[in-house]
C-alpha cells in the first residue's frame, strides 16, 4: 500500500463515538463463542479437509473412496475425518464393515458455498 492510500485509511480524529461503540459492544458475541468460531475456521482452513467436505457435498463416501479420489493414503484421510467428526462437521454410519461418511448438516455446505461465492465475485 502506498503512503497516500495508507494515510486515507487511518482516522484523522481522536473522537470516540460512544453511541456507536456502546451499540456495537452490546451486539458482539461472547468471547467463548468467538473462540469456538475461530477454532471452527481453523478446522475448515485446511485444504485437505475442504476437499473432503466438498466431496461429501456430492455423496456420502467411505474412507477408501475419499482416499482414491484425493490420491492420498487411507490413514491420512481417516485422520482428517476424525478431526472433522470431532468438530461436528461430518457424521458416519456403518454398513457391515464399511463406514460411510457424510456432512453432519447443510450448514457446512452453506458456509463453504458462501466462501466460494465471495471469492468468485472479486
Amino acid at each position: 500500500m502506498n503512503n497516500s492510500q495508507n494515510e486515507n485509511s487511518i482516522c484523522g480524529c481522536n473522537i470516540i463515538h460512544e453511541d456507536i461503540v456502546n451499540k456495537v459492544s452490546q451486539l458482539l458475541p461472547a468471547d467463548d463463542l468467538l473462540y469456538k468460531l475461530s477454532d471452527f475456521f481453523k478446522i475448515i482452513g485446511d485444504k485437505t479437509r475442504i476437499k473432503i467436505l466438498h466431496a461429501l457435498f456430492e455423496s456420502e463416501m467411505c474412507v477408501c473412496d475419499i482416499a482414491y479420489l484425493l490420491n492420498m493414503n487411507q490413514s491420512a484421510i481417516s485422520h482428517q475425518l476424525r478431526v472433522l467428526k470431532t468438530a461436528g462437521l461430518v457424521k458416519f454410519r456403518k454398513e457391515g464393515k464399511v463406514v460411510y461418511y457424510s456432512l453432519d448438516d447443510d450448514h457446512v455446505k452453506n458456509i463453504l458455498d458462501q466462501g466460494l461465492i465471495h471469492l468468485s465475485h472479486k
